[in-house]
């Protein structure tokens, strides 16, 4: 739409017009197929974008990226951003990029979403203090954080000091808000979680002759979005109880024992599997969560891989799940979940090694967790 030389009047029309059509996306859109299709996107010549993404044409997308021209960008920057945002990465990625150019940057980075700031957020309150509007910070609430660094910068606020350590990132499960130098955190140490045949996940290593988990995927009835990164209003957003879709047969959850003591884990996530699928083509989903001492699951952060590398092949895939601060408490538990579709939040793997046509095949896949092919989430751990 922006591709096409439209007057500003009428690009306004367009645009308020897809806006007034976005509720009916979960009904009239995300299921049809090919996605190309879309019915309401097409009502306002969008397909166009579908193509250009399929065509994998980045020279047309390029001048949007910031990713390798920060060093362009020779001002001073203050980053907001939630670790239930879907910007969430992005935002932290940013941040360190701009560091380098030497001005002053600054990060504030909250248990938010993308469009909610207010405690509770999701399911989970975090206390009054994690709001933006409150006042849990240096110059007050967010907005007071905004104008000190604004009045240092133009002139207008000769009181504003130095503006203190760049990043100021909120701690889920002490529930409190805490100072950073630097982003990822020195101190934090790489630990490793495995994912065992009988459903644990511990430190130890897994056993020599364990058999795989088989779970399957049918393209027709993916696993639904349930709380996590979202910036539709359709859907609710941030941490919420995985109770909903746990009990599922398409998904695998790997639980620790009870935590003696309290865990911090601050940092980029990763998960690392061995798995092999009937499928040429098929994705793979990991999510970290919290369990409560009474049994409630809360996601923290999760991530997906495409693979198209032929059926029934044994191989190592790498998830990335993106960033979190948060403390596992004493009586605790930690969860991974292992699936292989979160709809709509990502698009459903066909199974069939083309996004393009309608036609989907179900998938049987098998988990490999054993001492050759451990499966495995690595959290970055902070200890005090």
């Amino acid at each position: 739409m922006f591709r096409m030389g439209l007057q500003p009047d009428e690009l306004k029309r367009r645009v308020t017009a897809l806006i007034e059509d976005f509720d009916r996306l979960p009904a009239d859109g995300f299921w049809d197929l090919p996605v190309s299709d879309c019915p309401v996107l097409a009502r306002h010549q969008v397909p166009p974008l579908f193509d250009l993404a399929a065509a994998g044409d980045r020279d047309a997308t390029d001048h949007l990226r910031l990713a390798g021209q920060y060093e362009r960008l020779q001002v001073p920057s203050l980053h907001t951003g939630g670790w239930f945002d879907n910007f969430t990465q992005a935002t932290l990625d940013s941040f360190v990029a701009m560091r380098a150019s030497g001005h002053e940057t600054r990060l504030i980075m909250g248990p938010w979403t993308h469009i909610h700031f207010l405690d509770p957020v999701g399911e989970r309150a975090f206390g009054v203090l994690s709001g933006r509007e409150a006042p849990a910070h240096r110059h007050g609430d967010w907005a007071g954080e905004v104008l000190a660094f604004l009045g240092r910068h133009l002139g207008a606020d000769d009181s504003a000091g130095d503006g203190g350590p760049p990043m100021r990132l909120f701690v889920m499960g002490r529930n409190e808000w805490r100072d950073e130098e630097e982003w990822p955190l020195a101190r934090a140490q790489a630990q490793r979680w495995y994912l065992h045949a009988d459903c644990r996940l511990s430190a130890d290593t897994p056993e020599d002759a364990a058999e795989p988990s088989a779970v399957h995927y049918d393209p027709a009835n993916p696993v639904p979005f349930h709380g996590g990164a979202n910036i539709a209003p359709f859907a609710v957003a941030g941490p919420v109880d995985q109770a909903g879709i746990e009990p599922r047969d398409d998904m695998l959850v790997f639980t620790s024992a009870v935590l003696p003591e309290e865990l911090e884990v601050t940092g980029r996530i990763r998960a690392v599997l061995h798995v092999e699928s009937s499928a040429p083509s098929t994705g793979w989903v990991a999510r970290l969560c919290d369990v409560t001492p009474d049994g409630r699951s809360f996601n923290l952060c999760d991530g997906i891989v495409r693979v198209a590398s032929g059926a029934d092949k044994l191989q190592q895939v790498e998830i990335d799940l993106w960033s979190t601060s948060n403390v596992f408490l004493a009586g605790h538990r930690i969860r991974v979940q292992i699936t292989n579709s979160c709809f709509p939040r990502w698009d459903r793997n066909l199974n069939t090694g083309s996004q393009s046509e309608a036609r989907f095949v179900t998938a049987h896949q098998r988990l490999h967790h054993d001492a050759q092919h451990p499966s495995y989430i690595e959290l970055p751990v902070v200890r005090d």
